[in-house]
């Protein structure tokens, strides 16, 4: 231990780096390793190295240390004044994915001057799961956020996915359309990750909300899905009275291959120019070669 003690101590330079981790792995190793947060600190330190190999395999240590160094990662990705130390933190703590930094990645994700931090903070907030998913909402909800935070916000929902799914089902109805076309998108992956006879129900029943936005994300998710039963309904918005729906609609049709598709697509295809627009017609298109491949590929 004297000789691991020797490297906390020296100065923070590319020999001592390789020498420190050479040290700490192979303690890990042997199961003899102490995370004392004089070492721990020291380890933060090395996310600093020029090195971006070097920093990686202090991250993949850390990780490997786990939820010990939270502390330490979160006080460095707080106020650390080398950038590329608060990068790394908030990199390492998405191997770690400790719930308890929740409030320091939000902070880092919300305020951080960084760009590269902040988007950072955003993955670890995904990677951590459930415990994020109510502050992640609570952005989504907020008038006051920028668009890129909601952006980075509704893709860490949907990367959550079926471990939200309880929030996602409540927030279904929440008054903020930003929360609700998160939440569509979200249940999205729910159903594509697994079998989830619910989400598929909520995505169809979307296809008939009020809001016209609302609509065209659930007809988007419904064409990643490929759920049959969702066919009727979207041959259904491939007539609804929003552009944007029935260009959704008929994107997802040709995306699932459903040869029911067809005709209702060829119609569309062959429809004067004053009652489709040109758009929807070069669509429609695609979609039938599409499912044509498709038919195809299965023969």
């Amino acid at each position: 231990m004297s000789d691991l003690h020797q490297l906390e101590s020296s100065a923070l330079d590319p020999a001592a780096n390789d020498a420190l981790i050479e040290a700490v792995n192979h303690q890990i190793t042997l199961g003899t390793l102490d995370p004392s947060e004089p070492l721990l600190r020291r380890l933060v330190e090395g996310l600093g190295d020029p090195r971006g190999l070097m920093r990686l395999r202090f991250a993949e240590t850390l990780g490997e240390i786990g939820e010990v160094a939270t502390p330490v990662l979160v006080a460095a990705l707080a106020d650390h004044p080398n950038v590329v130390v608060r990068r790394a933190a908030a990199k390492t703590l998405t191997l770690i994915a400790d719930p308890t930094a929740v409030p320091a990645l939000l902070q880092a994700f919300l305020h951080d001057e960084d760009m590269v931090v902040r988007s950072s903070s955003a993955g670890a907030l995904a990677r951590t799961g459930e415990a994020a998913v109510p502050a992640l909402l609570t952005i989504l909800a907020s008038p006051d956020q920028p668009e890129d935070i909601k952006g980075h916000a509704a893709w860490a929902l949907a990367f959550i996915g079926s471990e939200a799914s309880d929030h996602l089902y409540r927030a279904l109805d929440d008054a903020s359309l930003d929360v609700r076309c998160a939440v569509i998108g979200a249940l999205g992956h729910v159903a594509q990750e697994q079998p989830d006879a619910q989400a598929g129900q909520l995505l169809v029943a979307a296809l008939r909300d009020p809001e016209p936005l609302i609509r065209t994300e659930a007809a988007a998710a419904l064409g990643q899905v490929h759920d049959p039963a969702a066919v009727p309904p979207l041959l259904e918005a491939i007539h609804d009275p929003a552009l944007d729906v029935r260009k959704a609609a008929i994107n997802a049709l040709g995306k699932m291959g459903d040869p029911a598709a067809l005709a209702p697509l060829q119609a569309l295809l062959n429809a004067e120019s004053a009652a489709e627009p040109e758009v929807v017609r070069v669509l429609a298109k695609l979609a039938v070669a599409q499912i044509e491949r498709q038919a195809d590929a299965d023969w």
